[in-house]
């Protein structure tokens, strides 16, 4: 997993005199502020559909980096009974497009995530494949640039804009809006290909979880329905030993390792 940068609140200088590299540094601690060797949750994902009825779905959620450094996650969907069974394993590839596989019980095959179908919806939430591979991005995978400073839900924030360097990533560009006295990042807009905003990302109810500060509540915001999707983490832990046989299509299709 990502390695731990200290955090220390210095003198801090006006946004007129950041430089990129600046703007680097920034999201750089933002990505790397927690050290673990792996993570894992059980979460609840409500869906909030364009005509205001919900879905609940309950997951496990593991991720840990292999040896070369490529961040690994496998998501398993335990209810409703409808997605039980289910598992979405994804892999990156330093440099590249991250590896993407599901298995779902009605069809009883893996089945292989062809880059094209990245944008399309994460079993019905609003959360794209591409999304769910993405969680874990590392920050010099994009191009990043402050373009103000301001507050926002009473905390003064760094407003940084990150463009890929990979063009056929989804989204143009993304917003974020990153605490200056704690390097947490509160809010992200995701902006397609024709630069127009489509999604709102926003993070809360930041806790203690074993010396780490872990947002407990994560939420998708699609503008275009007016849908959401929020998670809300019921269990986290960090660094227990997961098998490696989890991180492998064989255990999309049998759960066994």
């Amino acid at each position: 997993m990502k390695k731990f940068v200290s955090f220390i609140v210095g003198v801090l200088v006006s946004a007129a005199g950041l430089t990129a590299q600046n703007a680097d540094d920034i999201v750089t601690r933002s990505r790397n502020r927690i050290s673990a060797t792996s993570t894992s949750t059980q979460s609840r994902m409500v869906v909030l559909n364009r005509d205001k009825t919900t879905n609940e779905l309950i997951i496990n959620q593991y991720s840990q980096d292999d040896s070369q450094g490529n961040a690994r996650t496998l998501v398993e969907f335990l209810r409703p009974n409808t997605v039980r069974g289910s598992r979405f394993l994804t892999v990156g590839n330093v440099g590249g497009a991250a590896n993407k596989w599901i298995f779902l019980p009605k069809l009883g095959k893996v089945r292989r995530i062809a880059t094209a179908e990245g944008e399309g919806s994460f079993m019905g939430t609003d959360f794209s494949y591409e999304d769910i591979a993405s969680l874990d991005r590392a920050a010099d995978a994009d191009v990043h640039a402050l373009l103000k400073e301001e507050n926002f839900g009473g905390r003064a924030c760094y407003v940084i804009e990150s463009k890929p360097k990979d063009k056929t990533y989804q989204y143009s560009r993304i917003v974020s809006w990153i605490g200056k006295n704690d390097s947490l990042n509160y809010k992200m807009e995701l902006y397609d290909k024709k630069d127009k905003l489509v999604k709102i990302f926003e993070s809360s109810n930041f806790q203690d979880v074993q010396g780490r500060v872990t947002a407990r509540q994560s939420k998708m915001s699609t503008l275009s329905t007016g849908g959401s999707t929020t998670i809300y983490v019921d269990k986290i832990s960090y660094d227990d030993k997961i098998p490696e046989g989890v991180f492998t299509p064989n255990y999309l299709e049998t759960g066994k390792y």
